[in-house]
């Protein structure tokens, strides 16, 4: 369990762990806070002007990466494990109660945690957080994230938390109005504010494992993308409660949107999908029936020996099918 109660700085956190001499890149956001670019945000991911060679990437391949360096050092393989840097552990069963959790969490998302930074920047994008998602930093380096069932708020060096429970409750704990500025018409509705929510920590648990992985997935797809491919950066959607990029030249045709549900009303399970920006052929790779795209459902994450690698191979099929239009 993460410690809900400390500062983070995932990057510090990182940097001071690999030692002297090297430089570590992760998945979450780290302070300081993002004022003047397109993303109001930091781009945690990205190798940047970074030595290769001497800077550890959350991938499989590359000059430097956690994975390698992990090798011969278990407590560093521990620390890169629990936020899903590499080695990487394998996802589990969904837990009991899962689909009303899980709706509770992404109304919490929406509504309160996306609806913060919201109204100091008009930007509602979220991330992965070791342990649940969060926000990017914004304003005095504030960052609200949830861990388990806790509702963290950290500005500058203060960290306060709570267990929400109801949406009434949370919004008075952060101090903003709930909200449905980053909701989507399949998001579950808002309802009764004072409602007691149904926050799991084992589903919270499992949403963190489950954005931690597709952030790891997704990143890794990123970076090995060509400069042509105008991939854009990873974001957890509120509205949708997932985690996607957006990558492939649209005037050619290949552009599709790549993401991680967890779930949604015409699934109680988890999936990966690929939806093209300009529609699907009849090769029967694009088997999802609700949208025009792909889907991989989440029993055959959990029957691949490589649950990583059997994610990675169907993201990239589908850019093999849009290359080949």
């Amino acid at each position: 369990m993460h410690d809900v109660t400390a500062h983070r700085h995932p990057a510090r956190e990182a940097e001071a762990r690999v030692g002297p001499g090297w430089q570590a890149r992760v998945l979450e956001p780290s302070p300081p806070a993002v004022h003047d670019d397109d993303f109001f945000a930091d781009d945690p991911a990205a190798l940047g002007s970074a030595d290769p060679a001497t800077t550890l990437v959350p991938r499989s391949e590359g000059t430097a990466t956690w994975l390698g360096a992990s090798g011969d050092d278990p407590e560093l393989a521990a620390f890169a494990e629990a936020r899903w840097l590499g080695p990487w552990k394998r996802l589990g069963p969904v837990p009991d109660g899962y689909v009303q959790s899980r709706a509770d969490f992404h109304r919490l998302a929406y509504a309160i945690v996306a609806a913060a930074r919201h109204g100091v920047n008009g930007k509602f994008g979220l991330r992965f957080t070791a342990g649940g998602f969060g926000t990017p930093f914004f304003g005095d380096d504030r960052q609200i994230r949830v861990v388990a069932d806790v509702l963290v708020d950290q500005t500058a060096d203060a960290v306060r938390s709570i267990t929400p429970s109801t949406i009434a409750e949370a919004a008075t704990f952060i101090g903003v109005e709930p909200s449905t500025v980053a909701a989507e018409e399949d998001s579950p509705p808002l309802g009764d504010v004072d409602r007691r929510l149904d926050l799991t920590p084992e589903t919270g648990a499992f949403l963190g494992d489950w954005f931690g992985f597709a952030a790891s997935v997704l990143e890794e797809l990123r970076a090995a993308s060509t400069a042509g491919a105008a991939v854009g950066r990873l974001q957890l959607w509120p509205g949708h409660f997932d985690p996607a990029i957006e990558l492939g030249n649209e005037a050619a045709g290949h552009r599709a949107t790549f993401g991680a549900s967890p779930g949604d009303e015409g699934s109680s399970e988890p999936y990966l999908y690929v939806g093209p920006w300009a529609g699907i052929t009849d090769d029967p790779y694009w088997n999802a029936t609700t949208f025009p795209g792909a889907l991989m459902p989440y029993r055959d994450l959990l029957a691949a020996e490589d649950q990583r690698a059997a994610a990675l191979g169907f993201y990239r099929r589908a850019i093999e099918l849009l290359s080949a239009r």
